[in-house]
């Protein structure tokens, strides 16, 4: 744990007892300062007061009696509306800030030179965060790994001047850090999400590139215009930046093409190391990913030959093109976390020949967007609410079948590409929709595709199912 110190002695209004909210409180009691925790729900209230936390109706106190109110990420700020106590701490003239930025006071008062790594993006943040940390740890380095992925920042250990803060930092969160600071900031790109809690496109892209903004050094994905426009932005203010690619050339930074890695200086192309035959890193999307990791750990000096080997051991990330099983030709991939067409469009331009299981709650847009990659797809396998939707979408372009159900498409994939006389052949979970129709979360449902594929009599299996 990381105790605040910054609001030792000092009244702190806290709502969102999830995860990260109740890391927070324990963090901000443990430096002193006094407490009051509160949720909608009363089963977290409960579970917080167990805890040995002071929690009380928000809407009954003093607000001039608070410092700042501390918001658990998952609570609107600004869109659709506020919540209600960040009217109240508008109205009281207190601050509204959120487990990042207690970090990044904690970080300046205690260690400056800790190095702090910050990643954002729409897609391909958590697989490059994990990436990042588990190069940093084969390389023997202390490297502690949280924030939007996995365990809550203030959770992690105090800050040292020789260890390393890998974290990875949604939307949500930075627009509750308005101090944030890192050593290094990386922005991977962007696409239409969020908007129901930023109320444009404009809004959420402008809050992402405030993470890189505010660092020493900023790392950019170039992949697409906006995020381009970003680092153009940021070199005419002076700042220094990296661009990184997974798609193209480029005359200056570090790019990935047909699996070879790049750096390139003053137009010249120097080849560094290949990714191929790291099934982790398939992919133009993972040449983004590892263009982004490999940035990270030159930029902290680390040596290009041991970035690269250290790459070969990375083992990839559950629910994220996760190769779970293998049966001769056939590729059982887990992509769950695919919960939008920009998404899905990385693992389906991973495989040539393809049985697509797709749907769920489709995000704006559908998968039209998607057509470029239709003539990989042998087939298309629909489940859930967006199965219509896309069967209309997919007509006299793709052959498809509704199967409704995720267990049965699992099924009737299996069944047809054993009937294939094709190469390889990626029986492919890559949904292009939110889980919530069938499934409590996309974890669940990737869960749910894994225990689909253990039940089928396959020849070969691999370790994560066998």
């Amino acid at each position: 744990m990381i105790p605040v110190t910054t609001f030792a002695d000092k009244k702190v209004a806290l709502f969102g007892l999830g995860g990260s909210g109740l890391a927070t409180a324990h963090a901000l009691v443990a430096g002193g300062a006094d407490v009051i925790v509160w949720d909608d729900s009363e089963e977290r209230v409960s579970d917080a007061q167990a805890a040995g936390l002071t929690a009380a109706d928000l809407s009954d106190e003093d607000w001039s009696e608070f410092a700042a109110l501390v918001l658990a990420p998952g609570v609107p700020l600004t869109h659709p509306k506020p919540h209600w106590t960040v009217d109240l701490a508008r109205d009281a003239g207190i601050e509204v800030i959120g487990d990042i930025e207690l970090f990044c006071r904690e970080r300046r008062k205690l260690c400056p030179d800790a190095p702090f790594i910050a990643i954002t993006g729409t897609n391909g943040k958590s697989t490059t965060t994990a990436l990042i940390a588990h190069l940093l740890k084969s390389l023997g380095c202390d490297a502690q790994m949280g924030g939007n992925i996995g365990t809550p920042i203030l959770a992690l250990e105090p800050p040292q001047a020789e260890r390393f803060y890998v974290i990875e930092c949604s939307s949500y969160q930075i627009d509750l850090a308005p101090s944030l600071d890192a050593s290094i900031g990386l922005h991977m790109n962007l696409s239409p999400d969020h908007i129901d809690r930023h109320g444009t496109f404009e809004h959420y892209a402008s809050i992402k590139e405030r993470l890189v903004a505010g660092a020493k050094v900023a790392i950019v994905g170039v992949d697409d215009g906006p995020s381009s426009e970003i680092a153009d932005r940021l070199e005419l203010a002076r700042k220094p930046v990296v661009r990184i690619s997974g798609e193209r050339e480029l005359p200056e930074g570090i790019y990935v093409h047909v699996s070879d890695l790049y750096e390139a200086h003053d137009g010249a192309q120097d080849l560094r190391g290949s990714l191929s035959g790291i099934d982790s890193l398939r992919g133009d999307h993972n040449g983004q990913n590892a263009a982004a990791a490999y940035a990270v750990l030159l930029a902290l000096g680390l040596k290009s030959e041991d970035i690269l080997s250290a790459m070969q051991s990375f083992p990839g990330l559950p629910h994220r093109m996760q190769l779970v099983a293998k049966s001769g030709r056939i590729l059982f991939v887990n992509d769950s976390k695919a919960t939008n067409a920009d998404a899905a469009a990385r693992a389906l331009a991973s495989f040539d020949h393809i049985y697509w299981i797709a749907g769920g709650v489709a995000k704006a847009g559908g998968i039209e967007q998607l057509d470029e990659y239709f003539h990989k797809i042998a087939k298309a396998f629909l489940i859930g609410e967006a199965a219509p939707t896309f069967k209309k979408t997919l007509k006299g372009k793709v052959k498809s079948t509704t199967s409704k159900t995720l267990a049965k498409a699992v099924k009737d994939a299996m069944k047809e590409a054993e009937e294939d006389g094709a190469g390889e052949i990626a029986i492919l979970l890559s949904p292009a929709c939110a889980s919530f129709d069938q499934f409590p979360n996309f974890e669940k449902r990737g869960e749910a595709f894994c225990q689909a594929v253990e039940g089928l009599d396959l020849a070969q299996k691999s370790p994560e199912v066998a």
